[in-house]
């Protein structure tokens, strides 16, 4: 059996979590599962006020369980981080140790290096880590491919955002691409000129 990572983009952090609570549900393992949330507007309270509490998710376990449901398995693995380029966020699973090294420093290529190296296509990294940055939630899920039919019945079943249009629409902004020093990569218009 091959097992291979496969990751969901949402608009809104329910989506992300129904589809992570639509997986327990369907018996995948919550080690398998991971779920990031952006955090920009303090939903889980301050990552600097939970800055030890992060280390085992303790600050936040109860809010982020609590919207879990029967998560609890998942929400006990939490963390509460600022992702240098993305901003705060709080994490879940099998995600929380990929970005913590991201956090951290320690992730070579920095959060897009830490997206590539848990399976997520090197194409699509940088959207993904953009579309974390702009407020939105991803989930992946380890899975054998025994079970993948059912686990993409279950991550499509939220309204998961079409990458590839995504990526289209940031580009059609002015998106180049993603920058992990935390300000977007976009094409300058030298306006100094206009109407001149």
């Amino acid at each position: 059996m091959a097992t291979k990572t496969i990751s969901r983009l949402y608009d809104t952090r329910e989506h992300a979590l129904n589809t992570v609570r639509d997986l327990e549900a369907a018996g995948f393992a919550h080690d398998d599962i991971g779920v990031v949330a952006s955090n920009a507007d303090n939903h889980y309270g301050s990552t600097e006020a939970h800055t030890e509490e992060s280390k085992s998710g303790a600050g936040i376990g109860a809010t982020l369980g609590t919207l879990l449901g029967g998560g609890a398995g998942l929400a006990a693995g939490l963390g509460l981080l600022a992702i240098p380029g993305i901003g705060p966020i709080v994490a879940a699973g099998a995600l929380v140790a990929t970005l913590t090294g991201a956090g951290a420093g320690a992730a070579a290529g920095g959060a897009v290096g830490s997206l590539t190296g848990l399976g997520v296509s090197e194409h699509e990294a940088p959207v993904y880590a953009e579309g974390m940055r702009r407020g939105g939630s991803m989930v992946t899920l380890r899975v054998d491919d025994t079970r993948e039919a059912a686990a993409l019945a279950v991550l499509d079943r939220h309204s998961p955002v079409d990458i590839a249009s995504r990526e289209a629409d940031y580009r059609a902004g002015g998106w180049t691409k993603f920058d992990d020093d935390g300000a977007a990569e976009v094409n300058r218009i030298n306006t100094s000129r206009i109407g001149q």
